[in-house]
């Protein structure tokens, strides 16, 4: 309300001149109009009330001037029209006074009133200039407001969006699951078309894009392949520094490396950032757009943060990853080391000095410290694995694990999975990852018995381990590194196979780089007795049994068998002698030895109608040595010239080997047979007639 008189009282003043002159003459004249029309039809007719009004609303709204030509032109009026004086005439004065006090007084209000305006129209102006200030910066301060609060709800929705980013990344603790989540995840956030994750590859060091979430992809970009050294992903993994690409704004520097696969791809900017958690560089994080729409130092700013949250979770998926491979492949030592401690038998238990068996450990002692691979032959039974533990523990690896598989144990497919190891998914069944016997024996040794049973589509696999010393799991890209060395053993022969193609020749060449044969029982029957007392020491204390002797029968008719089996039919017989023996004396059924039959396999009677086996050779090379070193001797087995001493051998054994060949020292012997030591037949007759005692010495 104040405001619009204020208003009123400021449009009054702004009146021309002569309009408010003119207002003033109007005045009266409608002030003489109205009291000579009232004299005229004999009415009252108080011309100086209607003067005075007149006067007063010039003065009022017209100003001084105006008000005093009012009140001239009421003097005038009242001097002509109704009451004639002069001007000296006393009535003309007090007419004179009265007017002249009653305009000041008037000409006083009206200026006072327009004093009281002008004071009004001031303030008035103030204040609107004040309101209009004050509202200045009341909207400049809305403004403000606003636009922290459109911060303030921008960086709510980073904040949920990292919190969104946190809990899908915290929900998967597998390497590739939690890369391809936080692909998706992130190109969701940022309105992105492609999001890459590229991490170093640990053997070589190149960067690898392990994750790609691109639905509009067209094959140029794709999971597994290589980042070329000089790509932006590589230049920003080896500085450490966030990069953008944007085609629109011209060629990058290095325009042959990568930015031909994003132009094929139809991508038009990027932006690859490092993940470095703790001062390490664990990857690169890479986003992409079709549109040519670059990214700012905000998105740049804020993608930051996102990668180092990235970061995080890739180190604690990498270390969850080694844990868990750790934890496996200690589950599996565990495993090995127990069963390691259930055998029977290690090297320090190696039984046995004959001269074929110190030939071996001999071999042994060569081969071990070099880390070359070994092929063990021999027939079954005869200890392959005890002389592959002992390559193992004379080797440089004896601190790590010694692996073994029994390649005849498990069907081809099972075979493949426990030899590679495999991802969980890679066939029905695969529930979880399995760590395969090359990863566990890295830096190990991986004894492969019956290597001549592995199929022979494996072959190849087990042939580019021996080559390049890498493999992939089952159902997995990843090339893994090891360093393994490999001992097989076979009691098949492997040349023959190779012969009829049942083994690949490349891979005989590579396993045969130095062959030891294992010799059967027969071939060293001086070590029958040491065997003997062995096994029947062990069973009888882990049955609780005492056997103190063995008498001279049973231990010949032990020595005269053939032992098709080998150590392990000599180690069951023992074990039954020492159940079904009641005293002090070890009980053997020598009777049913004899009348087993010497089992032959179909190969070996196939090869022999092919090739003469290699045992008649090396027998009928053995038979004429003695026979040469007993006729240089003149037929003299014992002392210090004799056969046995030119040969290397104790006198017990050269006569327990003319026994078996068949050879009569006497019809070899040269004409001096007079010179022959009479002790040489008692060293023929001592193994016969001289019971064991087991608790003795040899």
């Amino acid at each position: 309300m104040a405001s619009l008189s204020i208003s009123r009282f400021a449009a009054r003043p702004a009146a021309a001149v002569v309009l408010r002159y003119g207002a003033a003459i109007i005045l009266v004249a409608a002030a003489l109009g109205t009291a000579l029309i009232l004299r005229h039809d004999d009415l009252p007719h108080p011309f100086t009330s209607f003067s005075f009004a007149a006067i007063a609303i010039t003065f009022w709204y017209g100003g001084t001037g105006p008000g005093l030509l009012a009140l001239l032109l009421s003097y005038l009026a009242m001097s002509d029209f109704f009451i004639p004086v002069r001007l000296s005439d006393a009535s003309s004065e007090s007419y004179i006074v009265i007017y002249g006090i009653f305009g000041l007084l008037v000409s006083w209000f009206s200026a006072s009133r327009h004093r009281a305006e002008r004071l009004l129209t001031t303030a008035r102006d103030n204040l609107e200039l004040r309101v209009a200030e004050r509202t200045g910066e009341l909207t400049r301060a809305n403004e403000q407001l606003q636009s922290i609060q459109a911060e303030l709800r921008g960086e709510k929705d980073r904040l949920k969006l990292l919190l969104d980013l946190n809990n899908s990344m915290v929900s998967k603790l597998e390497l590739r699951d939690l890369l391809r989540v936080i692909s998706a995840s992130v190109r969701r956030m940022m309105l992105c078309d492609s999001v890459a994750v590229n991490l170093p590859v640990p053997e070589t060091g190149e960067l690898k894009l392990y994750a790609l979430d691109f639905p509009g992809a067209k094959g140029f970009l794709r999971e597994g392949m290589l980042c070329p050294p000089g790509s932006l992903p590589a230049r920003v993994f080896s500085t450490g520094q966030p990069s953008t690409l944007s085609l629109r704004n011209g060629v990058p520097p290095n325009p042959e490396a990568d930015v031909n696969l994003y132009k094929d791809e139809g991508l038009q900017s990027s932006c690859w950032l490092p993940l470095i958690s703790h001062d390490r560089r664990l990857g690169v994080l890479g986003l992409s757009r079709l549109k040519a729409t670059p990214f700012s130092q905000d998105d740049v700013h804020f993608l930051m943060q996102v990668a180092s949250q990235v970061a995080i979770a890739v180190e604690n998926a990498l270390t969850y990853g080694q844990i868990s491979e750790l934890t496996d492949k200690l589950a599996q030592e565990k495993l090995y080391l127990e069963d390691e401690i259930r055998t029977e038998a290690n090297f320090e238990e190696i039984v046995g000095k004959s001269q074929a068996l110190h030939r071996v450990l001999k071999l042994v002692e060569k081969v071990a410290p070099t880390g070359s691979t070994v092929l063990i032959c021999g027939e079954t039974g005869t200890g392959k694995e005890l002389i592959a533990r002992a390559i193992h523990d004379l080797s440089s690896r004896n601190s790590k694990t010694f692996v073994k598989l029994n390649c005849a144990a498990l069907p081809a497919g099972l075979l493949e999975s426990e030899l590679f190891g495999h991802e969980k998914g890679a066939f029905t069944g695969a529930i979880a990852q399995h760590i395969g016997r090359l990863e566990l024996a890295n830096h190990g040794t991986l004894f492969l018995d019956e290597v001549g049973e592995i199929p022979l589509e494996l072959q190849p696999k087990l042939l580019r381990i021996l080559q390049e010393r890498e493999f992939e799991r089952l159902g997995s890209t990843r090339t893994i590194q090891t360093d393994v060395r490999l001992i097989a053993a076979t009691n098949r022969d492997l040349a023959a196979m190779v012969e009829s193609q049942k083994f690949r020749s490349d891979l005989f060449f590579r396993l045969n780089v130095f062959p030891i044969q294992a010799p059967p029982l027969r071939e060293r029957p001086e070590d029958i007795p040491l065997l003997v007392r062995h096994f029947a020491e062990e069973f009888s204390r882990r049955m609780n049994r005492r056997i103190e002797t063995v008498s001279s029968e049973t231990m010949n008719a032990l020595c005269q068998y053939a032992w098709p089996g080998n150590i392990r039919e000599l180690q069951n017989v023992i074990e039954r002698a020492v159940i079904l023996s009641s005293g002090p004396s070890l009980k053997v059924p020598v009777a049913e030895l004899h009348s087993r039959p010497i089992p032959v396999s179909e190969d070996a009677s196939s090869r022999s109608t092919k090739r003469r086996p290699v045992r008649s050779i090396l027998a009928e090379v053995d038979r004429n040595q003695i026979v040469q070193a007993l006729q240089e001797a003149g037929g003299r087995v014992g002392g210090r010239d004799g056969a046995a001493a030119r040969l290397g051998l104790k006198r017990t054994t050269f006569i327990t080997r003319m026994k078996k060949l068949g050879i009569d020292p006497t019809q070899v012997s040269e004409p001096k047979v007079d010179t022959t030591d009479p002790s040489d037949t008692s060293d023929a007759s001592m193994v016969q007639d001289s019971p064991l005692d087991l608790n003795s010495s040899e």
